[in-house]
């Protein structure tokens, strides 16, 4: 079965992103080369439809400029095919792309059953947590940044039951971002 690994930016208080968007998120050339590197084992990227908008475009323009610093993040973005889940889109903009509907548990873990290496989860907050309550994600890598937020859009949604990680790997970038990389314990 294909592991399916979530990473995303996090602020110190556990926001995403502010309630209208943005966020001051911290990229340094060894964050980026983390980024890089952690697609080395993937082969599918997958996205919800709000992140895709943006996504996609951003990184298609930056694989193709040659003088931006994230060039090398852009292309592998760029090159790796990508899913996008949607129950309200019928066509897509996007090369590379290919668009899933349904029942977002079932049809995710057919693909998480099919061939293929690994697939990386780019958020949105609400896919994100989403699949996090389905159970759908094998490893997380969060990207912790100091600094505080006070509010906005949360990854993990309350509810009653309570989840144990292992933590896998700890590392900090000169940025002060930390990589903290956790699977969650079976039940």
């Amino acid at each position: 079965m294909r592991t399916l690994k979530l990473q995303m930016h996090l602020s110190i208080d556990n926001y995403v992103n502010m309630e209208r968007g943005g966020t001051n998120f911290k990229w340094d050339h060894e964050v980026i080369e983390f980024c890089v590197d952690n697609l080395d084992s993937v082969d599918t990227i997958l996205l919800g439809r709000k992140t895709a908008q943006e996504l996609i475009p951003f990184w298609d323009q930056v694989a193709t400029d040659s003088s931006h610093p994230d060039v090398a993040l852009g292309q592998r973005i760029s090159e790796i095919p990508k899913v996008v889940f949607s129950n309200t889109l019928t066509e897509h903009p996007w090369k590379n792309t290919t668009l899933i509907r349904g029942d977002m548990p079932t049809e995710l873990s057919k693909l998480k059953k099919s061939q293929g290496n690994d697939i990386l989860v780019y958020g949105g907050a609400s896919f994100a947590a989403s699949l996090i309550q389905n159970g759908l994600i094998d490893a997380f890598y969060f990207l912790l940044n100091p600094f505080r937020l006070g509010k906005g859009v949360t990854l993990f949604q309350p509810n009653d039951d309570v989840q144990l990680f292992t933590l896998i790997k700890s590392m900090p970038f000169p940025c002060g971002t930390v990589l903290l990389h956790y699977h969650p314990n079976q039940p």
